[in-house]
């Protein structure tokens, strides 16, 4: 029994324990929110820190150049668009893949399609 109300007074010591420090961090704030404001103006404040941030910001550098990365994806897509037709025209069409590179066999094709 004795035990039992030894753990609920340290549960609530340490409890009030937590407010307390919660109170402290709370005022801490506020002072130096207050210190702030008594220095100066908050917005020369803010200023100041953005121009310091902009002097010690180091540049990014990019290993592959965006210009270069538009290039590398358009030619691996046009690399997959040729991977597909090949795919599609040889294995699941039972045709020579090599064929679907042909124009006469596209020109084919567009005449089935259209009915000429």
């Amino acid at each position: 029994m004795l035990t039992i109300l030894a753990e609920k007074t340290e549960e609530n010591k340490s409890s009030v324990k937590r407010k307390e420090q919660k109170n402290l961090q709370k005022q801490e704030k506020k002072l130096a929110k207050q210190n702030e404001k008594s220095n100066g103006n908050d917005k020369d404040n803010r200023k100041k820190r953005r121009e310091e941030k902009r002097k010690n910001k180091v540049p990014i550098r990019r290993l592959i150049p965006i210009w270069l990365k538009v290039i590398i994806v358009l030619v691996l897509s046009f690399a997959a668009l040729i991977a597909g037709l090949m795919v599609g025209y040889g294995i699941l069409g039972d045709g020579n893949p090599t064929e679907a590179l042909n124009f006469e066999t596209w020109k084919h094709i567009v005449e089935i399609v259209t009915g000429e």
